[in-house]
């Protein structure tokens, strides 16, 4: 018994019907979680004030502790000097440790022969299926 083929433009028109309700439906999640995420962090602010109020940096309830931690986020307008600056003071491990992507696949094209050592690759076919174009 032969498997039956199906063609492509009746599989291409299946995938983008489900690509479609994928969409509505992650459309429909994001909205909710994003209305969620909006009240939430509006009694996140109150915790916050009331523990300020309070003079407190913990406060225990029924339903949970709630704590307040002091947090500091770094960031930079100014990469090239940043970056001078790590250089000059050799104090790389203020990086993270990741590779660009993109960068990566410029500098192995532009320098085929210089891959870095340790560098592991993972590539495979991925199928997309866009929209017709009108």
């Amino acid at each position: 018994m032969s498997e039956e083929i199906i063609p492509m433009d009746k599989l291409a028109k299946i995938y983008r019907k489900i690509k479609m309700s994928i969409d509505e439906l992650t459309q429909e999640y994001d909205t909710k979680v994003e209305t969620l995420k909006a009240q939430q962090n509006e009694i996140r602010l109150a915790m916050k004030d009331q523990m300020k109020a309070l003079g407190v940096k913990s406060v225990n309830t029924a339903f949970g502790t709630v704590t307040m931690m002091h947090k500091t986020r770094y960031g930079t307008e100014d990469w090239d000097s940043f970056n001078t600056f790590v250089v000059e003071n050799d104090v790389a491990d203020l990086f993270e440790r990741r590779i660009s992507q993109s960068n990566m696949a410029r500098y192995l094209e532009e320098n085929p022969t210089k891959i870095p050592p340790g560098l592991s690759t993972f590539s495979d076919f991925e199928i997309r299926v866009t929209k017709p174009s009108k």
